[in-house]
């Protein structure tokens, strides 16, 4: 062993191969892996994809536990369905529809649905922090933002669910609409539909709580009447 080589650094050849520059395995490779008993490659496909179901999961939900569940869900139905995993479709596309799914599920077999969005709304910290400009807190501009996105949650909550669930996976968690077209089963142009849509009513409901849209809506340019700013 050559002199600063890892003792557990495979060798190809006559050439010792760090650990670090192998190549990352894709998720259909982990997949397959997995598909064979390997456990430790499905560990890594739930650490991977993890964080971006459970956002998914929670802005459907609005509830932090239910979302925690519909994720571990996910993860366990997608282990027990590795052999009737087709490959037609990359494996994040599948994992996306089983949360939907679940999550949809869960929507439906409640009894009661919250009527408004609370100051305590989960979804509202995460858009905080991923729309805060620097890591300093803004107390007054985090105040008008949580009214913004306070208002708009309640927008979110009033739509129907085929365009909710597609505004959430297009506008929220950055899916194309090719992608929101293969998790959702429906046409590249119904995607679109439903997102324009969605964002058309949204934009009534700011109006009426008093919020100005400028014409640029996918930038995000809202700000209260009469505040001057």
């Amino acid at each position: 062993m050559r002199h600063g080589t890892s003792p557990d650094a495979p060798v190809v050849g006559q050439v010792e191969v760090s650990p670090l520059r192998m190549a990352t395995p894709s998720d259909r490779e982990l997949v397959d892996r997995a598909r064979t008993g390997d456990l430790s490659a499905f560990d890594a496909l739930v650490r991977r994809h993890h964080g971006r179901i459970h956002r998914l999961a929670l802005h459907m939900l609005r509830d932090r536990a239910e979302a925690e569940d519909v994720a571990q869900e996910t993860f366990i139905r997608a282990y027990q369905a590795l052999a009737r995993f087709d490959g037609r479709s990359e494996p994040y596309t599948w994992l996306y529809r089983i949360a939907v799914n679940l999550s949809l599920n869960l929507l439906r077999s409640r009894r009661t649905q919250k009527a408004r969005v609370d100051v305590q709304d989960p979804r509202l910290d995460g858009l905080l922090a991923e729309t805060r400009p620097s890591a300093q807190a803004d107390p007054t501009g985090d105040a008008e933002r949580k009214q913004i996105y306070g208002a708009l949650c309640e927008g979110i909550d009033g739509l129907s669910e085929t365009l909710r669930t597609t505004l959430i996976l297009v506008c929220i968690d950055g899916r194309s609409h090719d992608e929101a077209s293969e998790i959702l089963g429906a046409p590249p142009g119904t995607i679109a539909w439903r997102v324009h849509e969605a964002r058309r009513k949204l934009r009534l409901v700011l109006e009426e709580r008093g919020f100005e849209v400028d014409d640029a809506e996918s930038h995000g340019q809202e700000r209260r009447r009469g505040s001057g700013t």
